[in-house]
């Protein structure tokens, strides 16, 4: 049975990142822009005949199938597609995928939220939850076995961090026991786009640490350097930046959508790679990521694959890996699956291969790991490769280096909030004092938990089992 995700965007960066993501699913599902199969259009690890594609993909994944309503073999995004101005839902409807979209799960308000985080969260945002959740409800009764929620939505700016968090909240009191993960673009180092980042950034944070299941860090700096420093592009563009982010989203969810010979799920990843609840935030890297002129020389193996995806080059948040300890890492591999007379043999991943390279990885790299953990390595398989290269793999990892980018936004709303600097702006749309001061001790708590389960040793005494 087909295990649903119901997908959320929130607000212009949310809603830029999901399209990139849409238009990457579609490919790989082979969709054409009015959400019609593509029969001819096949998979590099397609058996040879294409009518088993259905067989071979969970489409109904993220797609709800409209041939039971009448129309003719046309799959639509189960997605919702919120902002508090209607700009970014125009511009979506304009583009060649917009007709896909449902337009009762488009949900928006005429105002925006103006960089505010009281203002999306409890005025504005709080006008228009209701209709979000609406569409939500109707998109999981719709479903037969619904899994869990995903939302794309950045923390810096106005929407995307208030009236996210106020949608992610929401869902945790209507879905207490499905998975909801969130895919968050957190503020820059270097880039930053507006003044009151810190202050939307950590109310944001606050609320996903109480209500988020699973969180992957996103960081603009560190696709900057991406494209910078290994594809040679000097002046990317949102959108270049947003296809190496649904390259990676289309890598985490392949095994959900695609037979494989070990598969996962959202709730497998969580079981995994969360060892304890309030550290479920995620570094993710892709591999591989190749310049145009350099792809003809690296030939594609599970030992360069992994040595890319492991290496901070392709890492997706500008953290460094030395700054901390990996409490526990997982591996998707996506090759072709082996044709009957055997003419794809060089595109297949074998199991064999990819526990010789993660045991070789384990063991060469084991200062990386805690100590605390065994094995700290998950992989999974999966038969079908994306539509760019043969082979590919996708790096999730929860690393104690990640409080790196927490102290530095506790820094700077230290810095602001000492001199109660913008406060007004937030108090004028209902909002307490105290809610800064919690969000601050939490998001400072948190940092510490990091910096305690780096510093955990693993001591072996027969005297005291729990020894850490």
């Amino acid at each position: 049975m087909v295990r649903e995700i119901v997908h959320l965007q929130v607000g212009q960066c949310g809603n830029q990142l999901g399209l990139a993501f849409w238009n990457e699913v579609c490919n790989e599902h082979c969709l054409s822009k009015d959400g019609s199969f593509i029969k001819e259009q096949g998979h590099k690890g397609d058996s040879d005949d294409t009518k088993d594609y259905d067989e071979l993909t969970n489409i109904g994944v993220y797609f709800e199938d409209r041939h039971s309503a009448g129309d003719s073999d046309k799959y639509v995004p189960r997605a919702i597609i919120v902002d508090l101005e209607p700009g970014t839902v125009d511009v979506i409807k304009a583009t060649e995928r917009g007709g896909m979209f449902k337009p009762d799960f488009m949900v928006f308000g005429n105002n925006g939220a103006g960089n505010n985080w009281a203002k999306g969260h409890y005025t504005e945002g709080a006008e228009l939850v209701d209709n979000v959740m609406d569409a939500t409800r109707k998109a999981t009764e719709d479903c037969d076995a619904p899994q869990g929620f995903q939302i794309f939505h950045s923390l810096g700016g106005g929407t995307g961090s208030c009236m996210g968090s106020l949608v992610l909240l929401k869902i945790r009191d209507t879905y207490p026991d499905k998975i909801t993960c969130t895919y968050s673009v957190y503020p820059s180092p270097k880039v930053s786009d507006t003044v009151v980042e810190p202050y939307n950034a950590v109310l944001s944070t606050h609320q996903l640490l109480e209500n988020s299941d699973e969180t992957f860090i996103i960081d603009n700096e560190a696709l900057y350097n991406i494209s910078h420093n290994i594809l040679k592009n000097k002046q990317p563009t949102y959108s270049e930046l947003n296809r190496l982010i649904a390259h990676a989203t289309c890598g985490i969810t392949a095994s959900l959508r695609f037979s494989g010979k070990l598969n996962g799920d959202l709730r497998k990843l969580g079981v995994n790679l969360v060892p304890f609840p309030r550290l479920h935030f995620f570094l993710v890297s892709y591999a591989p990521i190749i310049a145009a002129k350099e792809s003809a020389m690296v030939k594609l193996t599970v030992k360069e694959l992994t040595k890319q995806a492991y290496s901070a080059r392709n890492f997706f948040s500008n953290v460094k890996p030395d700054d901390g300890k990996y409490l526990a890492t997982s591996f998707v591999f996506r090759g072709s699956k082996l044709k009957k007379d055997g003419s794809n043999s060089k595109d297949v991943i074998t199991t064999e291969e990819v526990d010789a390279e993660m045991e070789k990885l384990q063991n060469k790299q084991a200062d990386d790991f805690v100590d605390w953990i065994p094995n700290n390595i998950k992989s999974s398989i999966v038969d079908v490769p994306p539509k760019e290269h043969s082979k590919c793999a996708t790096f999730v990892a929860n690393t104690t280096a990640l409080k790196g980018i927490f102290q530095r936004l506790a820094t700077q709303f230290g810095a602001m909030y000492r001199r109660k600097a913008f406060l007004h702006w937030y108090k004028g749309e209902g909002m307490d004092e105290m809610e800064f001061q919690e969000a601050d001790k939490n998001v400072r708590d948190l940092i510490t938990e990091y910096q305690d389960k780096q510093d955990a040793v693993y001591e072996d005494d027969d005297d005291d089992e729990d020894n850490l």
